[in-house]
């Protein structure tokens, strides 16, 4: 036998106190020269100081560090370091070495590179005590969780839940603040403190906003959460969503969403763009919650289709849109840097070129045009075109110049044959798109905001003639211009 092998042995003090503790564990802890504990916040721990069993723990270690990830890496590295002297040491912890147990874990990754074998000698984790205490069949489906580093898109409301390592109440504010993003403030949760341990086992199921109030938070701790079947806590779940589409399209679902194909609601799509713009441009949130909702349905009914017919489902959706982001913000996930926004869009301009290249695409014979949608509005559409030619360098040197042309193509438009006008009238407009461009402005918004005025200024027309009790038929249009330009004053004294 290799005596000068260094070995750490890593044992479970299990859920419970020392009657609880396996055999084979306690001759371990008994017959150890060098045993070092997490932490002496254990019920076995007192029993073992008066069976006169000698060991170090690492409490102090817990002050001297502001995060835990710190914490783990210090327990490590001293823990290396007495292995190498002593050649073979014990390390116990609470529970069992593999469940919830982030020191182990790096103890088993650098192990190997290190020289140091480790070895995994069992205990009980607080998982079955907790189970037989609640009531809790796991074939159910649990998830346990870390309480110290929670995120919201860890909580499954449909599983049993069991978050460790709520250590006090600060780490209870933390996870109560994440559950809340997706539980109700009044949901019931359990806290559960030395389950099994006979004297200190202490049980409470309280409202999710009262969690961190309790006061027997400890290295024993726990949050369990019941799985949710309140239709509050269903809806907010994407796969929810998937779900209700899927149901939607099946054949014993809605009759007009199963005859949908992509081109029948192409122009949904469209539609319900335009109405979360026009949200955004009323500044009203709830209003956009509701539209940016419906364009989603859009996209999840095209993912559906796709779906069935083979092609990709809205999962593939998210995977590709987030492999783009990351493959194009290098200067965010990479290497790369950007001071400026000029800096981030040139990166994603030379991925792009990128992608294209590995697509087989030849950009040195491609037009400098291409790239833009096609079924864009006509006016967006001329102003992607302008600003393309203009990068490399086909555009106007001062907007004097542009001025000139507008006024040029006015008069062309002003003299042209009948046959002539259509096309003058797109220079025109194909001109006022380039003064727009000059003066940093987007043709679209300037016309939505002209849009907006008209209609307010023809309302309040509306409204006078409702209180005269007139028609459009009872009045002229010398009437109905004073009104107009009483609907501009009233504006200007708003403004």
């Amino acid at each position: 036998m290799d005596t000068t092998k260094q070995t750490i042995t890593v044992v479970g003090l299990g859920a419970g106190d020392l009657d609880q503790l396996p055999y084979g564990i306690y001759r371990t802890l008994k017959q150890a020269e060098h045993l070092y504990l997490r932490t002496q916040e254990h019920p076995v721990v007192a029993q073992l100081g008066a069976e006169n069993i000698s060991f170090s723990s690492f409490d102090e270690t817990y002050e001297k560090h502001e995060s835990f990830e710190d914490v783990y890496a210090d327990i490590v590295e001293v823990l290396f370091a007495q292995a190498q002297q002593h050649g073979k040491i014990v390390y116990a912890v609470p529970g069992h070495p593999l469940v919830a147990e982030r020191t182990v874990q790096l103890l088993l990754e650098q192990g190997p590179s290190r020289g140091v074998e480790i070895e995994i000698g069992g205990g009980q984790s607080f998982i079955d005590p907790l189970f037989a205490r609640l009531k809790i069949d796991p074939i159910e489906g649990f998830s346990l969780l870390d309480g110290t580093a929670l995120k919201t898109e860890q909580v499954s409301p449909g599983l049993h839940t069991i978050i460790a390592q709520v250590y006090d109440a600060f780490v209870a504010s933390d996870v109560k603040l994440t559950l809340m993003e997706v539980l109700p403030d009044d949901f019931l949760v359990t806290v559960a403190t030395a389950v099994g341990v006979a004297g200190q086992e202490r049980i409470e199921t309280v409202p999710l906003y009262e969690l961190d109030r309790l006061d027997h938070f400890g290295n024993l701790s726990l949050v369990y959460v019941p799985p949710a079947h309140d239709e509050r806590i269903s809806y907010r779940q994407f796969s929810y969503l998937k779900e209700i589409v899927a149901i939607l399209r099946s054949p014993d679902g809605c009759p007009w969403d199963r005859e949908q194909t992509h081109q029948s609601i192409r122009k949904n799509l469209i539609e319900e763009t335009y109405e979360v713009l026009e949200t955004i441009d009323d500044e009203d949130p709830d209003a956009m919650c509701e539209e940016l909702g419906d364009l989603l349905m859009q996209i999840m009914l095209h993912s559906q289709i796709a779906s069935e017919d083979g092609y990709f489902t809205v999962d593939d959706v998210v995977a590709t849109l987030n492999e783009k982001l990351i493959r194009r913000h290098p200067h965010v996930f990479g290497e790369k840097s950007a001071n400026d926004s000029d800096e981030a869009l040139a990166n994603w301009q030379e991925i792009k070129a990128q992608e294209k290249a590995a697509k087989g695409i030849d950009v040195s014979v491609q037009s400098q045009l291409a790239g833009i949608p096609r079924d864009l509005p006509a006016l967006m559409y001329a102003y992607k075109l302008q600003k393309k030619a203009a990068q490399v360098g086909f555009d106007w040197d001062d907007v004097a110049d542009v001025y000139s042309k507008v006024e040029e193509e006015y008069r062309e438009l002003h003299e042209a044959s009948e046959e002539e006008r259509a096309g003058e009238l797109g220079d025109l407009l194909f001109a006022v798109v380039n003064l727009a461009r000059f003066m940093k402005l987007d043709p679209e918004e300037a016309l939505a905001l002209t849009n907006n005025k008209f209609k307010q200024r023809f309302s309040y027309i509306e409204y006078k003639l409702r209180e005269a009790g007139k028609s459009f038929e009872d009045t002229d249009l010398k009437e109905m211009d004073q009104w107009w330009e009483e609907a501009k004053q009233h504006a200007k004294r708003r403004g």
